[in-house]
């Protein structure tokens, strides 16, 4: 016995789908009972009528009768035309967008690299990254405080947690904090943003326990000081001058205080390690701090410091568009001043192109 349920479905979807096709083939339509009836003619007699000699004579009914249906015929086929080619527009018009085809070619080869480098880290072969000079100065950084009984100074920025920079910071700060739970040296953490000082102790506090170390967790040394911009980096320097850090590591995002900060660690003979992606803040980093991680190096170093394939992965092909995209930059420089030089019509028209749908 049929289940009468999905036969009721069976046949309730059947006309939904007829008329879907239909509205795709042939354009809008009208059902036939919202159409106005047209009047019908009635049927008449008609005499025969002699014909006058020397005249041709008359089409008789049924050949009419016979040539509507090739009129009519006639008509449908060209409705049913305009039907798709006004579909087809609109298609065109709110589904698709020809001209940045090559946007989407673009993308595809983009996540297509993200994709083939996760799986190449995934099977257990080796993802070659460079190494960054930055982070590879923990363990010494550390290493001196420990030899010289100081502390290490930990400043995760000036913004909150919701700050990109901030929470690629906190990735910097577990590695600082397990490298100095095995050397037994101490990190200080003074924070500006409350929700910043509750993630960075969760964050090493899990450092100190997957070193092995959780009874030397302290989390009286990661404080809330305050949210005043200048108010926090005299507090720092203070501080600086105070205690006298033997490594200080300034990694988020940082204002007018970057040039404060790096010249008073620098006058207390501190190794400083910095990384910001303020474009407007790396000179003076550069300029006073030992090493610096600039603009991606300070992203990838989360990355850089996992191993985890999914991160290598796009790390790798986030490489890969970044050199497709210079290539397409060189390329097009290259071909517009062949262009002004040999006056080539090809070379403009390509150029054009390339201008215009290619890298817009």
């Amino acid at each position: 016995m049929h289940n009468p349920i999905r036969w009721m479905g069976r046949w309730s979807v059947a006309p939904a789908l007829v008329l879907l096709a239909a509205l795709a083939i042939g354009g809008p339509c009208q059902p036939a009972w919202s159409q106005d009836p047209q009047p019908t003619a009635e049927p008449t007699t008609q005499e025969p009528t002699a014909e006058a000699p020397g005249e041709p004579a008359q089409a008789s009914a049924p050949e009419e009768a016979a040539a509507l249906p090739e009129e009519a015929g006639t008509e449908a086929t060209a409705d049913a035309a305009s039907g798709r080619s006004e579909s087809m527009q609109w298609v065109d018009e709110h589904i698709f967008d020809l001209d940045r085809g090559w946007l989407l070619l673009v993308v595809l080869i983009f996540c297509g690299s993200v994709v083939f480098w996760i799986a190449h880290a995934r099977s257990g072969r080796p993802v070659k990254v460079r190494k960054i000079a930055g982070l590879e100065a923990v363990d010494e950084a550390v290493g001196r405080a420990t030899e010289m009984g100081r502390s290490v100074l930990y400043i995760p920025g000036i913004q909150d947690i919701n700050e990109i920079q901030t929470i690629a910071s906190m990735t910097v700060l577990a590695r600082v904090s397990r490298t100095a739970a095995e050397y037994d040296a101490k990190v200080e953490v003074p924070t500006s943003r409350s929700l910043v000082m509750t993630t960075a102790r969760e964050t090493v506090q899990a450092a100190y326990l997957s070193a092995g170390r959780p009874d030397a967790y302290n989390q009286d040394l990661i404080y809330y000081v305050t949210d005043e911009q200048f108010g926090y980096v005299a507090y720092l320097q203070g501080l600086m001058v105070r205690e006298k850090p033997a490594a200080c590591f300034y990694m988020g995002a940082f204002y007018a205080e970057s040039l404060i900060l790096a010249e008073t660690g620098n006058s207390i003979g501190a190794i400083q390690v910095a990384g910001t992606a303020m474009p407007a803040q790396l000179p003076f980093f550069v300029a006073a701090c030992d090493y610096t991680l600039i603009g991606e190096e300070f992203f990838a170093a989360s990355a850089y410091l996992s191993g985890s394939p999914e991160e290598l992965g796009s790390l790798k092909g986030q490489d890969m568009g970044k050199m497709i995209v210079g290539g397409l930059l060189i390329l097009g420089v290259i071909l517009t001043t062949l262009a002004s030089a040999t006056g080539s019509e090809v070379l403009q028209h390509f150029v054009d192109f390339l201008t215009q749908n290619v890298l817009t």
